[in-house]
């Protein structure tokens, strides 16, 4: 063959090569698909960790057999080995029990996948080869099932606490529960409710209190119906110097059931002191279980002459100063009597209620056992305020300097005695009272079987203004202590203590 012949055969070749070529490339052009290319090294021993990206170190690169796959890379740990398995796979099949769902991926990103023995990462990809470097991100997250699992082993492990802690709770309350309604089944056992106590502005004609022997509790006004109320006097229980205190029945509207009551009732020349008491009582800040409770007030016509009438509460044990002379009290009763009669002063000298409403402060004046009533239940209540005076923030010096040196001569103080009272400071008024107090104070100890005293309680007679007058003037000297106090006195201290009183006699002349 001559070279120019040889030279013509290979530029035949060529060009049918050319053509081959240029037909594949159609081929291509009109949907023919390339099998994938990837690595394919099954499961081998690898040093790559879970951590940042590694190389696969498989040198075996393979055309995927079925149209679809994809390249896959399966990382796992157990207490053995670590091995990296890049195998091709159809992500339409589960693998290993799970379906491959970054499979058009460019690169492997491991996710990390359940698995029992150990870790197991996984991922796929579809550009060739890429398998061959695994990406184990920082902040991969972890798949769904993962997620799952651990909200299921979250959701389990706090559910036995959440229900330890309800049955903690449920069973604190039921304990406070129970607790409380046990003290108030206590409570209303051995202490009757205070209903009186209210301080609602709303008061009703009968309401209850157990307290008194009367059921009723009033608007601490003057009655303005135009009927009387339906009062029978009874029996006369008391006379002062002002009026006289009637035992009364009130009837309850038609029916033949009635309320006691006590009426007190002043003649027509005393309308001022009738006056002064009852707008003392019209205050409805007064209103206290210490102080007399208050029905209404009425003028009334009778045969005699117009009269003015106070009706209250009555109580039958009377006052105090009755009381003491029929009755030998204990430590126990001197606590009540004397506790109630000290949070009744307390009241009437406070510039507020128990609720915290503003209220005049009001000093009585005229304080001794025989203005003090003993209720059912062992304690006191303040009566007789026709020498009470309010003090009000307006009164002048002159205004309580011409309010007069009122009171009995045995319960008053010194500075009232020697008309010698601090005008400009109205606790000075107060400071009286409690005096005063102090010597009823005085009246229900002389009278306790509590005192280890030579004489008997039986034998001793509780003091008496005409005796406390004589026992004040005599060498200006106060009520003299008891034998055995003084004993400890001296044993104590050293010392015998006499109150000296610098009283004038000139005082009750």
């Amino acid at each position: 063959m001559s070279p120019a012949r040889g030279l013509l055969l290979l530029l035949h070749v060529c060009l049918g090569s050319v053509e081959v070529i240029q037909s594949m490339d159609v081929s291509r052009g009109n949907g023919y698909k390339i099998k994938a290319l990837c690595r394919f090294c099954d499961v081998k021993v690898t040093t790559c960790s879970n951590k940042g990206q590694c190389n696969s170190n498989c040198n075996i690169t393979a055309i995927c057999e079925n149209d679809g796959e994809v390249c896959v890379a399966v990382w796992r740990q157990n207490d053995e080995n670590v091995t990296l398995e890049t195998i091709c796979h159809d992500p339409k099949k589960p693998l290993y029990g799970y379906h491959l769902e970054d499979y058009n991926s460019k690169e492997c990103s491991m996710r990390e996948k359940k698995a029992e023995g150990g870790l197991m990462y996984m991922c796929s990809c579809k550009e060739e080869e890429c398998n061959d470097v695994p990406i184990f991100s920082d902040d991969t997250q972890p798949s769904p099932e993962i997620l799952d699992e651990i909200t299921k082993v979250t959701v389990i492990s706090l559910v036995p606490l959440l229900v330890i802690t309800i049955a903690v709770v449920g069973i604190f309350y039921c304990y406070r529960s129970h607790r409380r309604r046990k003290l108030n089944k206590a409570w209303e056992k051995n202490v009757k409710p205070r209903k009186h106590k209210d301080c609602s502005d709303v008061c009703a004609i009968m309401l209850d209190d157990d307290r008194s022997d009367i059921s009723s509790t009033c608007a601490n006004n003057i009655n303005h119906n135009t009927e009387l109320l339906p009062i029978e006097l009874d029996t006369l229980v008391g006379k002062g110097r002002f009026a006289e205190v009637y035992k009364a029945k009130l009837k309850q509207n038609t029916s033949e059931q009635y309320e006691t009551v006590a009426v007190k009732i002043f003649p027509y020349e005393e309308y001022a002191s009738w006056k002064t008491e009852k707008d003392i009582f019209s205050d409805v800040n007064l209103k206290h279980e210490n102080i007399l409770q208050f029905l209404t007030a009425e003028e009334r016509k009778t045969e005699i002459g117009k009269q003015y009438w106070l009706i209250t509460a009555f109580h039958a044990r009377g006052n105090l100063q009755e009381y003491l002379t029929r009755h030998i009290i204990s430590w126990e009763d001197l606590w009540k009597l004397g506790g109630s009669l000290a949070r009744g002063i307390a009241h009437l000298h406070s510039d507020h209620t128990p609720c915290g409403r503003p209220k005049t402060p009001i000093v009585h004046r005229d304080l001794k056992s025989s203005n003090i009533l003993v209720k059912n239940d062992l304690t006191c209540c303040l009566c007789d305020f026709g020498l009470s005076l309010r003090l009000d923030p307006s009164l002048s010096v002159d205004d309580l300097a011409n309010s007069g040196q009122v009171g009995t001569a045995r319960y008053m103080a010194p500075e009232v005695l020697e008309s010698r009272m601090n005008l400009e400071n109205m606790e000075s008024f107060k400071q009286t009272d409690v005096y005063s107090m102090a010597l009823v104070l005085w009246e229900m100890t002389s009278r306790c079987n509590g005192v280890g005293d030579d004489t008997h309680p039986q034998e001793r007679t509780p003091l008496r203004p005409a005796q406390g007058t004589s026992l004040l003037c005599a060498n200006f000297l106060g009520p003299q202590m008891l034998q055995f106090w003084s004993g400890w006195s001296r044993e104590q201290d050293g010392a015998e203590h006499q109150v000296e009183l610098k009283v004038s006699r000139s005082a009750f002349a």
